[in-house]
């Protein structure tokens, strides 16, 4: 059973559908860049104590890949899961937009 059948969109919070939705739209950022982008977005610092486990989330929904860029640097990446979730949420949003 893939992912997208069993764990709709609704199941994540807010804050992880957006890293989700970075994540997709940006070519293998790193946690920092991730931060930004979000950062960015919400007008207002998010802390590594907020970022990082709900990255950490994402990956064992397997929703995002994650990889290692250095010693210290990590990238994500969307898996087909997260994608097809992407697509999901965007067919059912615009039933109603």
């Amino acid at each position: 059973m893939r992912v997208f059948e069993y764990l709709p969109m609704h199941d994540l919070t807010g804050f992880q559908r957006d890293l989700l939705y970075v994540i997709a739209g940006t070519d293998q950022p790193s946690g920092q860049d991730v931060k930004d982008e979000v950062e960015t977005y919400y007008s207002t610092d998010i802390n590594h104590g907020r970022l990082y486990p709900n990255l950490d989330i994402l990956v064992n929904k397997e929703l995002v890949e994650k990889g290692q860029l250095d010693r210290r640097t990590n990238f994500y990446e969307i898996t087909d899961d997260g994608a097809e979730l992407i697509s999901e949420r965007l067919e059912w949003e615009e039933e109603y937009l």
